[in-house]
């Protein structure tokens, strides 16, 4: 019967991607494994992102800064700064052309009377204007001073002029405060004051702040809040929206060509001619500074072939201003969690939405794995809880279990479960490596517990729950896994580590009677527990001390019993060993001879081991040829087996002989040594 599905429209309401914490944890497993730094982890996991079944993709912070850059540069492209005040330019031009057309309309009006003297006058008076008319200088700032000195024939030009003038003061505002300027519209005399003493209590403010006092900031806004209609709650909250403002003003100043920054300074002085103002503005430029290092050091080279009016070209400016800060927050995040001080709102505006939806994702990892129960923050520090490393193992057990195939030699799954092995009456549900007994009963009752009752019962492996087996001898197994720096060098050490940690999650979840421990050997040995191997990190030792390692393993297994072996994993000859007195002594340097006495002492260890009923199956990654004949004389004297094998497939090799060891079947995989 064909299953049924629903579909609806997309809303924009649906979530897009379908990775859940789970998964996300999944997909950094690996590097986990490799580093054993959680933190590192979780950098890389955001650095490259992530994609989810159906194809979904949780951009990674490599992507969004290639974004990031691809805006910027368009924002680059749009203009350039020559058209800053080409529209004022050309409103001047416009109300000099209607003042001409009033002085020669006078003219015209004065020669219809009969009044020579009316006459007279209206032509010296057209002279007059009409010659300062024709001076007036081809900058900006001149004929805006020239113009303000001007006697108008036209009381419409000089009230579009006023207009003009009103305007271009709140831009010479908006360059410094964007949110202040919008309270200076239409400004009376007791306003400005008003202004003047926002921004000197903004100073003190300031200053009292940076003598380490109480800033009052409270009062400050309880007072002049309505200058600042961006609603800061705190101090740290309006520095930088003031920064933010401030430095996109001076970004566009220092793109400025010299003659253009010219301009602006003298418009400056005959527009904001406030002495007391200017020199507040100039002290909080100096507070901003002290504030903020690097404050106003921004510049663009603005590549377009268009010119931009002033305010598209401060828009550009303060979109360039907060690409840059948005880069610096994604160049390196010291947390996931940095990624929400991000505005949602503007990154969305400025790089679309699959870049805000994933810096979203991005920010809440840690705080959907904690409350997942796979990681926890501690002391300031992000570890993985006792559930996150089962979680790590089950999916290293999922992982190479998942490679192994029905016709390769030692495949781990058998039709039926043979001798050494008694029914318990005990069920449990299905894991990859279980034998397939499966229990009928249970399994329907699972499914009709999750679909209800009818026909016909679907399954899914979720459902699946097979007879519990119980082994009739007991297994003691010490995994010595090397740690020296080659290991790390080449590649090596995550996929053992990863190899270990489906072994420990494959023995605690099918054989909880086994003894299991673990031991890195480098110039010397120790024992770690196993829910440390995930975090286990190379220590950067010198040396391959075989012998110390043996002599513990088989001290740790005096006191078992079952069947006892020990597990090496390696990738070079031994090099080191403990001498009569105690102590390492590290002999890759000290000769042939030297080295000779590491290696006798070494198979005089596995001798003992082989007097006390324990094999040593070894595994070599990569060997040479120094390698491969002392694992062949130790072999042949303790009676253990060795795979030659490789980062790639040790994990298949390893658990397919493990899980023959543990059924008694005589099988090997990969190339046993001779």
């Amino acid at each position: 019967m064909a299953g049924r599905f629903t579909y609806s429209r997309w809303d924009g309401t649906q979530q897009g991607f379908d990775l859940d914490a789970a998964s996300l944890f999944d997909e950094m497993a690996d590097d986990l494994l490799n580093f054993g730094d959680l933190r590192s982890a979780l950098r890389r996991l955001m650095n490259r992102g992530a994609t989810d079944q159906n194809g979904n993709r949780m951009m990674g912070l490599q992507e969004m800064r290639k974004q990031l850059r691809e805006r910027r540069q368009e924002l680059l492209d749009r203009g350039n700064l020559d058209g800053v005040y080409q529209e004022i330019a050309d409103a001047l031009d416009d109300i000099i052309d209607e003042e001409r057309h009033a002085v020669e309309q006078s003219v015209a009006d004065a020669e219809k009377s009969s009044d020579e003297r009316r006459r007279e006058n209206a032509r010296n008076a057209a002279m007059e204007r009409n010659f300062r008319l024709d001076m007036m200088p081809n900058d900006l700032a001149g004929k805006v001073r020239e113009l303000q000195s001007y006697d108008f024939e036209s009381s419409e030009a000089q009230q579009r002029f006023e207009q003009l003038m009103d305007k271009l003061r709140q831009q010479l505002m908006e360059q410094q405060f964007q949110d202040i300027s919008k309270s200076m519209q239409n400004m009376s005399p007791e306003d400005m004051q008003r202004m003047k003493e926002m921004m000197r209590d903004l100073n003190q403010m300031i200053d009292r702040h940076n003598r380490g006092e109480d800033p009052r900031f409270d009062e400050f806004m309880q007072k002049h809040g309505d200058f600042f209609p961006g609603d800061p709650q705190s101090f740290e909250e309006l520095m930088e929206q003031l920064r933010q403002q401030m430095e996109a003003a001076q970004a566009m100043l220092n793109s400025m060509t010299p003659e253009q920054r010219d301009q602006l300074r003298q418009l400056s002085e005959m527009l904001l001619d406030d002495m007391e103002l200017q020199s507040e503005m100039a002290q909080l430029g100096q507070n901003m500074a002290q504030m903020f290092p690097g404050f106003g050091e921004g510049q663009y080279e603005m590549q377009g072939q268009d010119p931009m009016g002033f305010e598209q070209a401060m828009q550009t400016m303060r979109d360039l201003g907060e690409l840059d800060d948005l880069q610096d927050l994604l160049n390196n995040p010291a947390s996931p969690q940095q990624l929400a001080e991000a505005d949602m709102d503007r990154v969305r505006e400025l790089l679309g939405d699959d870049v805000a939806n994933s810096m979203e994702r991005l920010s809440k990892i840690v705080q959907e794995m904690e409350r997942e129960g796979l990681i926890r923050q501690k002391e300031g520090r992000v570890e993985v809880t006792p559930k996150g490393m089962r979680h790590i193992g089950s999916k290293a057990l999922r992982d190479l279990f998942s490679r192994l195939t029905k016709d390769r030699a030692g495949q781990h799954q058998l039709g039926r479960v043979g001798q050494g092995h008694e029914r318990n009456y005990d069920t449990k549900q299905y894991e990859y490596g279980d034998p397939f007994n499966l229990d009928l009963q249970r399994t329907l009752r699972n499914a009709v517990n999750r679909n209800g009752v009818g026909t016909p019962v679907r399954l899914t492996p979720d459902d699946f729950e097979i007879e519990r087996t119980e082994h009739l001898t007991r297994s003691a197994t010490v995994l010595m896994l090397d740690a020296s720096y080659s290991m790390y060098r080449d590649d090596r050490w995550g996929p053992a580590k990863k190899v270990a940690v489906a072994l420990h999650s494959l023995i605690t979840s099918q054989f909880p009677r086994d003894y299991f421990a673990v031991l890195l050997f480098g110039h010397v040995a120790w024992e770690i527990r196993p829910d440390e191997l995930v975090e286990a990190a190379i220590p950067g030792m010198q040396g391959t001390n075989m012998h110390h390692a043996l002599g513990l393993a088989r001290r740790m297994l005096a006191g078992q019993n079952g069947n006892k072996q020990i597990i090496m994993i390696t990738d070079g000859e031994p090099t080191a060993h403990i001498t009569p007195r105690g102590e390492p002594w590290f002999t890759y340097f000290e000769g042939y001879e030297a080295q000779q006495l590491t290696v006798e002492a070494t198979l005089r260890e596995a001798m003992r081991c082989a007097k006390e009923n324990i094999r040593i199956n070894t595994f070599m990654l990569d060997a040479d040829a120094y390698l491969r004949r002392f694992v062949e004389q130790m072999t042949s004297l303790n009676g253990g087996r060795a795979f030659l094998t490789s980062s790639d497939n040790l994990g298949e090799y390893l658990l397919v002989d493990f899980l023959d060891h543990k059924k008694k079947v005589s099988r090997a995989g990969g190339r046993r040594a001779s």
